[in-house]
């Protein structure tokens, strides 16, 4: 038999095992419904979980490139050893000591350091940092994310100024009541009318609240995990120390290398100033962390890769109840179809060709499921894109992979039934009734 006549012989058994899938679905469509739905709903995770995962993903990666993929972080905690545990320890890293305003200033003056970049935050009236409360006449808003920055401080931030100017020298060396907010605050508190030049009331930290002048509004970049990050005011550094009382010591500094250093001298050149500053001798270990940007997505792989394994589980359960749902359907197609088989035997079809049917048949059900279940999991994924600050996005790989997956069990799971059609005897499935 010529290759080409085998070809035809299979590709006419497809269109049969496909023409009797949906002969089967029309006659019993609560049954069929079910294994579609187990398979959906398994298929629904996996494309949800990726499109979520690629979108936190993105959505970092592209903080990283604006605020500038060279630099890196000077930090008290090592990112590497974050461990969940359960027994109540305290990590290692929170004996490590704060980094400090004179630890900058000594770092900025590091051959090959262009810019030290350090955030202050102010703590609110309750004591908790990064939130305070904000007042224009009798409108209130509570809990913004207020920092003191020092120059520079928009592009490690990835904002955008929208009205008005930054900071000028004379603001950071005089401490002055100046605050640059977002756009969402400034709506907030002024509606649509320009910010710019408006007196409001800041009351955070042991200041009891002082008076400061607006001189610009910004828009922040998007946060993938709370929509709070909206609500922002930055103040110069100095006013923030001074003035809000902010702790001089932080958890970590930003480090801008110059462009015409290679970023792992200036690394080197870091680590030797910072030990030499506290005084640590030869041979014991840093109580720092030298962290890249591209750790950061390593870091999110690592995390998220926990994430992926219960996403494969969760999805596993939805196939195995689709799986077995197509080895009932198929069982029961396989019975009802005895003497066609016998028939379709006795005029010369091979076992090969019967099992080749069977097996399209159980492959289009759960390709029907897996085709329902990419729908459900990318409309989920759009309506958290529109709904949540998370840019879920569903990848090409996903899929390819979802309804690869939802082929492959059908075929697996329809093998037994496949298997039990093709080996019948044709003289005993003629006499079925």
């Amino acid at each position: 038999m010529s290759r080409t006549r085998v070809f035809l012989r299979f590709l006419f058994g497809a269109r049969e095992g496909v023409r009797i899938a949906m002969e089967s679905i029309r006659a019993n469509p609560f049954r069929s419904g079910l294994t579609v739905l187990g398979v959906g709903i398994g298929v629904c995770v996996v494309v949800l979980m990726a499109g979520l995962i690629t979108g936190i993903r993105g959505s970092i990666q592209e903080g990283i490139e604006a605020a500038g993929p060279r630099n890196f972080m000077v930090m008290r905690m090592d990112p590497d050893d974050i461990q969940f545990v359960g027994d109540g320890s305290t990590p290692a890293w929170l004996r490590r000591p704060m980094l400090t305003l004179a630890e900058a200033d000594r770092l900025g003056r590091v051959d090959g350091v262009e810019d030290i970049l350090v955030s202050y935050p102010i703590r609110d009236p309750r004591g908790e940092a990064g939130g305070a409360t904000f007042r224009m006449g009798s409108v209130e808003v509570q809990g913004v994310q207020t920092t003191g920055e020092g120059p520079g401080w928009a592009t490690p931030r990835g904002a955008e100024l929208l009205e008005g100017r930054d900071f000028v020298d004379a603001e950071f060396i005089d401490a002055r009541t100046v605050v640059i907010i977002s756009r969402r605050l400034a709506e907030e508190l002024l509606g649509e009318g320009p910010a710019t030049g408006a007196r409001m009331h800041i009351r955070a930290g042991p200041s009891g609240g002082l008076p400061v002048t607006v001189i610009g509004v910004f828009e922040p970049q998007e946060n993938p995990f709370s929509d709070n990050s909206a609500f922002q005011a930055i103040v110069p550094q100095s006013t923030a120390i001074r003035r809000f009382k902010a702790s001089p010591s932080v958890n970590e500094l930003v480090v801008v290398p110059s462009e015409a250093r290679d970023q792992g001298e200036v690394e080197d050149a870091v680590i030797a100033a910072l030990r030499t500053v506290r005084g640590l001798p030869p041979g014991e270990p840093n109580n720092f962390s030298i962290v890249r940007s591209t750790q950061l997505l390593e870091i999110f792989d690592r995390f998220t890769g926990v994430f992926f394994i219960v996403m494969i589980a969760l999805s596993s359960v939805g196939l195995l109840v689709g799986g077995v749902g197509v080895v009932g359907m198929m069982l029961i197609s396989v019975t009802e179809r005895t003497r066609e088989i016998g028939i379709r035997k006795a005029l010369g079809a091979t076992r090969g060709e019967i099992l080749w049917q069977f097996l399209v048949e159980a492959g289009v059900l759960t390709l029907l499921g897996g085709a329902t279940g990419l729908l459900l999991g990318g409309g989920f994924a759009a309506l958290v894109a529109r709904l949540t600050p998370v840019p879920a996005s569903i990848p090409l790989w996903a899929v390819a992979v979802s309804l690869a997956a939802a082929a492959i069990t059908g075929m697996l799971f329809g093998l037994f039934p496949a298997l039990r059609a093709a080996r019948m005897a044709p003289v005993e499935a003629l006499r079925h009734e």
